[in-house]
């Protein structure tokens, strides 16, 4: 069947409650800092306009009326008035940019503190969210949203406000000077521009809307398919995925013509509406000045004023814009923040305590999906410092106990204990902090070997590191490089063999130095050589430790104090690998077909 192109589309955010979620972080309570710097950027903004409504007009009408009178001995103070129309624009422009450097703290704080938020939820929340969701689709929301704070913030504060401020303060001139319908007209154009922008503007939202569903839908097969491009190359399927890419980016083509097309609608229609005004207005004034009422220069106070009006008003339309996107973007990025965790501590829980390490499970059950139960009552019981192996075919439930053990799912029924404490009754961190793991697959970070090995506990010194990677037995293939431990490892860790990987994540796990350890198919996907090294290597690293082991190669577990057969989410066998061996059950059954395996693959070798 086809892939799945489809992505969760954008949907409506209210804009006033979404506008009401970022304030906390345009005025952060623990920061007197940042909103003096508000206070000290609202002010210049005040300063700003004043000059711009009240310096710069009333200069230029001075300095027209100046010449209309072709008194020459005024020439002096003519010219002062152009000085100081020129000074007023001046000081209109210094403003606006101290404003701005005033502001960009604030700005680039509130980005940080939101970012910060988000990603820090994401981690908290559940395995499942992070396997049912497109890596590339959520970075792409938090990109969007942490974006959209700052401009929000600029456009609300330096436009908005300012214009709101710049209609009152010519209105009030507008009355004083030239009476009632010079107000009314400018108020009916601002309505009505302001009313066709909106609607306008709300058609465009939903073609915007489509639009950048699409594009987070082609970022996300992009990224897909990069990260699975081993498997890309196994099928041959280049050509195949180019052309997934293509359908999608034509589908986000011809989303954003679309949209940029309505555009022009919409500034044309602004534009006649404010020429209208502008021609209104001046034709009012000069009406007057034919009846003796007004002067010339009244003219270009007129015509100064609303074209300083229709400056920020031109930018309305794309501030809505901007704003109503920039709600679409954070509203995304909030519902991110309001996705509950699915495993939280239970209230008033404690860290923790290991003594010895004694691990149960308790009537242990669990279904990732209701009416599908994965484990039906387990009972296991791992003495400290004992070594428990748990087989059986694919899909038993096998590697479900190592996640439950993390709790990276609640259970469903029963417990789990270690040292008498129900792990759901203590903290996640300490919970985690005392048990290590060397997954079957392990995943590197794009860094350094040092690194990836130092992640295992934070702060670890270079010594430390270095006895980790010689009990790892990886140490000899470090020092061989040019580099060392400062030899990059690639995406996922895809310089390095699957040995290489797994002495890593060894070496990692050794560093943490955890009382219970987790070995989770540890060896499946290497070959016979290299999995008898590894072993070797494990089974070193167990000693001392209460272990876990899950396997699926039965050899690989021979040595376990017990080992533990499951099948469809039940016990089915229990006891040492000689016991079972003479019980002659499911373990025998399995332990004779994979001789039997490894037999004929002796065969074909030679």
């Amino acid at each position: 069947m086809p892939p799945d192109t489809s992505e969760p589309t954008s949907r409506e955010r209210p804009l006033l409650p979404t506008m009401r979620r970022f304030l906390p972080y345009l005025w952060p309570a623990d920061a007197p800092a940042l909103r003096l710097r508000i206070v000290g950027a609202m002010t210049l903004v005040v300063a700003s306009k004043l000059v711009q409504v009240y310096g710069a007009p009333f200069a230029l009408q001075g300095a027209v009326d100046g010449m209309g009178t072709n008194d020459r001995s005024l020439t002096t103070l003519i010219v002062l008035l152009v000085i100081g129309y020129a000074a007023a624009r001046f000081g209109s422009v210094v403003f606006d940019n101290l404003r701005n450097a005033v502001f960009e703290r604030v700005g680039q704080d509130a980005t940080r503190r939101l970012a910060a938020t988000v990603f820090r939820h994401l981690h908290q929340l559940s395995l499942r969210f992070h396997l049912e969701r497109r890596t590339g689709a959520v970075t792409k929301v938090v990109e969007r949203g942490t974006k959209s704070i700052d401009t929000m913030l600029y456009f609300l504060l330096f436009n908005i406000a300012p214009t709101v401020l710049e209609l009152a303060l010519v209105i009030g001139i507008f009355w004083t000077k030239f009476g009632l319908w010079l107000v009314v007209g400018t108020l009916v154009m601002v309505a009505a521009y302001i009313w066709f922008t909106r609607a306008v503007t709300d058609w465009r939202a939903a073609l915007r809307t489509r639009m950048n569903d699409l594009d987070t839908g082609a970022v996300a097969h992009a990224v897909d398919s990069l990260l699975n491009f081993e498997t890309v190359k196994y099928f041959g399927a280049e050509e195949r995925e180019a052309k997934r890419y293509d359908r999608a980016m034509t589908l986000y083509a011809n989303a954003a013509v679309t949209s940029e097309n309505s555009l022009a609608w919409l500034n044309i229609g602004q534009a006649l509406i404010t020429n209208l005004m502008m021609g209104g207005g001046m034709a009012l004034v000069v009406w007057g000045w034919s009846q003796g009422r007004f002067t010339a220069g009244n003219v270009v106070l007129v015509s100064t004023l609303l074209a300083q009006l229709f400056r920020p008003l031109d930018m309305l339309g794309m501030v809505y814009r901007t704003i109503r996107q920039g709600v679409l973007d954070m509203g995304a990025m909030f519902d991110l923040i309001d996705t509950p965790s699915e495993v939280v501590d239970a209230p008033g829980a404690q860290p923790l305590k290991v003594a010895r390490g004694h691990v149960r499970f308790e009537d242990v059950r669990f279904a990732y999906e209701d009416g599908m139960p994965i484990l039906k009552g387990i009972d296991l019981d791992v003495p400290a410092g004992k070594t428990l192996a748990v087989v059986g075919p694919s899909g038993a439930g096998k590697s479900t106990l190592a996640r439950l053990m993390y709790r990276f799912y609640d259970l469903t029924g029963g417990r789990i204990t270690i040292d008498g404490q129900d792990i759901s009754q203590v903290t996640q961190a300490s919970l985690r902090a005392a048990i290590g793991i060397v997954p079957q697959d392990t995943v590197l970070f794009n860094d350094t070997i040092g690194y990836n090995i130092a992640y295992g506990r934070e702060g670890a010194g270079d010594d430390e590191i270095r006895t980790a990677a010689r009990g790892a037995a990886i140490a000899g293939f470090i020092e061989r490089q040019p580099d060392h431990y400062e030899t990059r490892v690639g995406e996922r860790g895809l310089k390095l063999s699957g040995g290489e990987k797994q002495r890593v994540a060894i070496a990692r796990t050794l560093l943490k130095n955890p009382p219970v350890l987790i070995l989770d198919e540890a060896t499946s996907a290497l070959d016979s050589r290299t999995e008898g090294e590894i072993l070797d290597t494990l089974q070193a690293i167990e000693q001392g430790r209460t272990t876990i082991v899950i396997a699926h190669r039965l050899s690989t577990v021979v040595h376990a104090d017990e080992i533990v057969v499951l099948e469809a989410g039940e016990v089915k066998e229990r006891g040492t690998h000689a016991q079972l061996l003479r019980r002659n059950g499911l373990y025998a059954e399995m332990w004779n077909r994979q001789a039997q395996e490894r037999a004929e693959e002796t065969l074909a070798a030679e």
